[in-house]
């Protein structure tokens, strides 16, 4: 971990694009003002972190994955009744 000492008002870059200005200190903590191009996210670590936590869930979820052909005949075939849709995953 790279360790810097900043006053109120000096900042760092960070690749080139990334400016991080110390705005102010008080006893309660630093302000920091961050510019970013916006394609990059910038996030406080908790928001990240909880992100991070509901795509790994997301991901882990077992959603039923129909055959996109079947469905399209179904549809598009008089008379018939297309197949019921797959319902998502419980918790949400």
């Amino acid at each position: 971990m790279l360790v810097i000492t900043r006053k109120p008002e000096q900042s760092l870059i960070i690749g080139g694009e990334v400016e991080v200005i110390v705005l102010g200190i008080t006893k309660d903590g630093v302000r920091l003002g961050i510019k970013a191009p916006r394609e990059v996210q910038v996030h406080r670590r908790e928001v990240f972190e909880a992100i991070a936590a509901e795509n790994r869930a997301a991901a882990a979820a077992k959603a039923p994955v129909q055959d996109a052909a079947a469905l399209l005949r179904a549809s598009l075939a008089p008379g018939t009744k297309p197949p019921p849709q797959a319902k998502p995953p419980k918790g949400r």
